[in-house]
């Protein structure tokens, strides 16, 4: 069985979802270094309207994947590689089509923070309905899916990489969670209690939530 063709399109329609997604996240941050900023937390908090700042990390991401973009030295059979395609894809497209989904959810709400700081906006939303009724970081479960999707559908060292610092994102989460509950108080802890951050329930709450 020839998997050249089949991998080949998959990984190309892969491309396109993650080119697509980053597009998106882009044009948020580029937009949200436009609106006046509210609440900071963390440290490196004051650098997320910084342009230097996204010029250096966009330089050091895409450089690392450029380098990293290598095939990673081992082979498998025939049958094992049909399970790591079927797995990854399993994986990697609904992974990428969650964190889409929240992106869009976010809509102007959306901007950019890192495991040491967080920034929202000063007339900050807080979001709870579309993918955000089922998780508090449908982005962050959506990357992390897709990250250890892509090892197996690309199995490069970049994706290697992705995959091996994807857990990082729960840091990330409660940097944001610290400035959300600081600015939405019980509003904020009324929405935690109803609903998980990364792992749906499997009987949810039915009771609304409103933020």
């Amino acid at each position: 069985m020839n998997l050249e063709p089949i991998e080949s399109i998959l990984r190309l329609l892969g491309g396109l979802l993650a080119y697509a997604t980053l597009g998106l996240v882009f044009y948020g941050v580029w937009r949200g270094t436009r609106r006046q900023a509210g609440r900071v937390t963390g440290q490196m908090g004051r650098y997320m309207r910084s342009p230097w700042f996204y010029l250096v990390t966009s330089a050091i991401y895409f450089g690392i994947c450029f380098l990293g973009w290598i095939p990673l030295p081992f082979t498998v059979s025939l049958q094992a590689h049909i399970w790591m395609l079927a797995i990854g894809c399993l994986l990697y497209f609904p992974g990428m089509a969650l964190t889409l989904w929240a992106r869009l959810a976010l809509g102007k709400n959306y901007f950019v923070s890192t495991g040491f700081g967080a920034q929202l906006f000063s007339n900050q939303q807080l979001v709870t309905d579309g993918p955000f009724a089922i998780v508090r970081h449908p982005m962050y479960a959506g990357i992390i899916l897709a990250a250890f999707g892509s090892l197996l559908i690309y199995h490069t060292w970049t994706t290697l990489l992705f995959a091996c610092f994807a857990p990082a994102l729960f840091i990330r989460s409660r940097r944001e969670e610290a400035a959300l509950a600081a600015e939405f108080g019980e509003g904020w802890q009324e929405y935690r209690r109803h609903v998980p951050a990364f792992f749906p329930r499997l009987r949810r709450n039915q009771e609304n939530i409103s933020g």
